[in-house]
């Protein structure tokens, strides 16, 4: 077994869902090993990963809009932790209903995909920032 390690950076543009299937293809193609398994981590708790349906961005939307619904935004004294301002807490809380970590199986040198699936960095917060999560891979070539 061998393992690689690798870091990369994910600007948003604010809350939302920004693909990052591409970047995570080309890395575990790049690092020579066939099969193994793939670790994602998002160094962040405000902000998380998705496997989602990549095709119509209607999911996305609908997705966000069920959110917004769930975890409103603060300003309005909901929530203690507001030092960051109002949408804070709530994307902490966000991020603890979605994941910040994701492992997925790796065959022929790609992630084992479906067909519609895609992985997406998903910001919590309603400004543009900088995200960086490190992919690990174990496997063998």
């Amino acid at each position: 077994m061998e393992q690689r390690l690798h870091r990369i950076e994910v600007a948003t543009r604010g809350r939302g869902l920004t693909e990052i299937t591409r970047e995570v293809r080309g890395w575990v193609a790049g690092t020579g090993l066939g099969t193994g398994l793939l670790t994602l981590w998002c160094r962040h708790t405000s902000a998380s990963l998705l496997v989602q349906e990549n095709a119509s961005p209607d999911v996305r939307t609908d997705l966000e809009t069920f959110l917004r619904r769930l975890v409103p935004d603060g300003g309005d004294g909901r929530y203690r932790h507001e030092e960051e301002g109002p949408d804070d807490m709530p994307a902490h809380i966000r991020a603890a209903l979605t994941q910040t970590q994701l492992s997925i199986p790796v065959a022929e040198g790609r992630p084992v995909l479906g067909t519609w699936q895609g992985i997406y960095l998903y910001e919590h917060r309603t400004s543009p920032h900088r995200r960086e999560l490190v992919l690990h891979l174990l496997g063998e070539a």
